[in-house]
């Protein structure tokens, strides 16, 4: 497993536990939600929060992937030197 893989693992288990905690959350709110229908979609639409949880954990990984990548870069002796 490649120093990339195991940053941006450990950054989207974070992510996904964010999104659970977020949907369950949301679920639960539902009921405050209810009277307010926008353009026909009810406030438990499972495409619409499919679509969301997905566009999130498409900017998180971007938001992880840049400094992941430069972190790789970086020599761990040179680094380690630095502190």
């Amino acid at each position: 497993m490649s120093a990339m893989e195991v940053l941006l693992g450990g950054a989207l288990t974070f992510v996904a536990g964010g999104l659970a905690l977020g949907t369950l959350a949301a679920l639960g709110l539902t009921r405050l939600l209810s009277a307010a229908v926008i353009c026909g979609v009810s406030a438990t639409d499972p495409m619409t929060f499919g679509a969301v949880i997905a566009l999130l954990t498409l900017v998180a990984a971007v938001a992880c992937l840049i400094p992941a990548a430069r972190a790789t870069r970086i020599d761990p002796i040179v680094a380690l030197r630095a502190e």
